[in-house]
C-alpha cells in the first residue's frame, strides 16, 4: 500500500490529506504536526485576539478537537529527513518511512533580536499557543509597545486596542507597511488607529527592551524614548520553515524551492504553502505566497502529483482581502512601493511579488474613505489596490488574473479622475460579453 506522509498540519497539508483521501479511499496518510492543536484557522486567530469570535470557530474542519478526516495523525517534531532511504525520524515515534512526501512546514515569526528579548512579557501571534498567552496576560497588561508594520502588526494593536490595552505602535518607515502602501493609502490606516488612542511612532525600532525580575517594565527606542509597557507584541515577519528540508539536502533559498509540479530537488518530495518557493510565472522570479487561499490550492495540486496525477500549478496573480484598522482593502498584484525599509523577511498575510516595483506607471484617485491605484503596463494591468468600496475589485481580479489587453482604455486609465473606476467596470462588462478578445 502506498504511504503518503505530510509534515503540518496548516491549510496546504491539511488539503493535501483530504485531497489524497477523496482520490483514494484505501491509500495510506500520515500527517505529522508539532502543533498541539492540530488544523484549525489561523487568519482566524486575529478575529479571536479581538473577541469577534470564539476559540471552537477556529477549528473549521474539525470534530471535538480532531482532524475529521481517515489519517494517521501523528502529534511530535521531525527531526531528519533522508531522502535516500524515503524516511522520516519523529522525536515523539522514530522513523517513518514514506513513498511520497509533502512538506507543508509553513513560516515561523521572525524573532526580535535586541537585549532584554528574553523577557517574559514578549509576543508573537503565530499560532494558537501565542494567542492563548496574550488573552492570558492581557488582564495584567495596562500598556503594549507593538512593533512590526505589516498584516500582523495590525492585527495585534487591534486585537490589543479591543481587550482595552493602551497601544503604543512603533513603525521603521514613513508611514504603515511603507513597501505596499502610499502615503495616502496608510494614512486611510493611521487615522483609524489615532482616533482609537494608538499612540503612533514613525522612524522608530526597539533598541532595546526593559525589564525588572524578568518581566517586561518598557523599551528603548532606536531614538532614545523610554515607554513604559508591559507587554511587547512583535509582528515584523516570518521565515519559511526550511531547516528540514536544507538537513535532507534539497535545494533552498528564502523557501523550498519547487517546480511547477510543486515537487523538489528530490523527486518524491513535495513542498506547498507558506514554506514553498514558486515560480511566478507574470514576474518571472519565484517568490513565496504566505496566502490562505493559494496554500489551498498547493496543498491539492500537491496531492494530485503525489498521486501521479501530473497537474501543473498555474499561479494566479496574489490576491487578499483585509480589514485594516476597519477599511475594507483588496491587493491584486504588483503594487509596492519599492521602497523595502530593510526587510529581510515576508509578512504573514501577504505575498511577495505584492512588494515588487514594476517598471510602468501607477494612478491613483480617491477621497478620505474610498481609494483606488492602478499599476499600467504598456497592454495590462499589472496590480490593483482598493480601498472602501469594493465594486471595483472583481472585475480588476478577473482582468489581471486573466490578462487582458487594456490598451483601449490605456489612456484614460492614466488620467486620474474620480471617473476612470467606471472605465474599468465598463471595459470589464464589455469583455464579459465577448466585446474585447483576451
Amino acid at each position: 500500500m502506498t504511504r503518503h506522509v505530510i509534515i503540518g498540519t496548516g491549510i496546504a497539508g491539511y488539503t493535501a490529506a483530504e485531497t489524497l483521501r477523496t482520490m483514494d479511499p484505501s491509500v495510506e496518510i500520515v500527517l505529522v504536526s508539532d502543533d498541539p492543536y492540530g488544523f484549525y484557522s489561523r487568519p482566524g486567530l486575529a478575529y479571536y485576539l479581538t473577541g469577534e469570535i470564539p476559540e471552537k470557530q477556529l477549528f473549521l474542519f474539525s470534530k471535538k478537537g480532531k482532524l475529521n478526516l481517515d489519517v494517521n495523525h501523528i502529534k511530535g517534531q521531525v527531526t531528519q529527513i533522508d531522502p535516500t532511504s524515503h524516511t522520516i525520524n519523529i522525536n515523539t515515534s522514530g522513523k517513518v518511512t514514506y513513498d511520497r512526501l509533502l512538506l507543508a512546514t509553513g513560516a515561523s515569526g521572525v524573532p526580535l533580536d535586541v537585549p532584554g528579548a528574553n523577557l517574559q512579557g514578549l509576543v508573537k501571534l503565530d499560532d494558537l499557543q501565542d494567542t492563548r498567552k496574550i488573552l492570558s496576560m492581557i488582564r495584567n497588561t495596562k500598556t503594549a509597545v507593538v512593533v512590526g508594520g505589516g498584516v500582523v502588526g495590525i492585527e495585534l494593536v487591534e486585537g490589543l486596542v479591543a481587550r482595552g490595552v493602551k497601544v503604543h505602535y512603533l513603525l521603521r518607515g514613513d508611514w504603515f507597511w511603507s513597501n505596499v502602501l502610499g502615503e495616502i493609502e496608510s494614512g486611510m490606516v493611521e487615522r483609524p488607529l489615532a482616533h482609537n488612542e494608538v499612540t503612533l511612532h514613525h522612524h522608530e525600532e526597539i533598541a532595546e527592551i526593559l525589564g525588572k525580575r524578568g518581566k517586561v517594565t518598557g523599551v528603548r527606542t532606536s531614538t532614545g524614548k523610554i515607554l513604559q509597557c508591559e507587554m511587547v507584541a512583535v509582528g515584523i515577519g516570518v521565515k519559511a520553515r526550511v531547516d528540514l528540508a536544507q538537513g535532507a539536502g534539497l535545494k533552498t533559498e528564502r523557501g523550498i524551492m519547487v517546480n511547477e509540479y510543486l515537487q523538489t530537488s528530490a523527486s518524491d518530495v513535495f513542498a506547498a504553502g507558506d514554506a514553498a518557493q514558486i515560480l511566478d510565472p507574470f514576474s518571472g522570479h519565484s517568490s513565496i505566497d504566505n496566502l490562505w487561499y493559494p496554500g489551498r490550492k498547493q496543498g491539492r495540486i500537491a496531492a494530485f502529483n503525489m498521486a501521479g496525477q501530473k497537474e501543473m500549478y498555474k499561479r494566479t496573480v496574489a490576491t487578499n482581502v483585509l480589514l485594516l484598522a476597519g477599511v475594507m482593502t483588496t491587493i491584486i498584484g504588483a503594487i509596492g512601493s519599492g521602497r523595502d525599509e530593510g526587510q529581510v523577511s515576508t509578512m504573514r498575510g501577504s505575498s511577495e511579488t505584492w512588494q515588487q516595483l514594476p517598471n510602468t506607471i501607477a494612478s491613483e484617485s480617491g477621497t478620505d474613505v474610498s481609494h483606488l491605484r492602478l499599476v499600467v503596463g504598456e497592454q495590462k494591468l499589472l496590480g490593483a489596490l482598493v480601498m472602501g468600496d469594493q465594486k471595483i475589485s472583481r472585475p480588476l481580479r478577473d482582468l489581471i488574473n486573466a490578462q487582458v489587453d487594456i490598451s483601449p482604455i490605456r489612456n484614460q486609465l492614466l488620467q486620474p479622475n474620480e471617473q476612470f473606476g467606471q472605465s474599468v467596470m465598463d471595459y470589464w462588462l464589455k469583455t464579459k460579453s465577448g466585446g474585447q478578445a483576451r
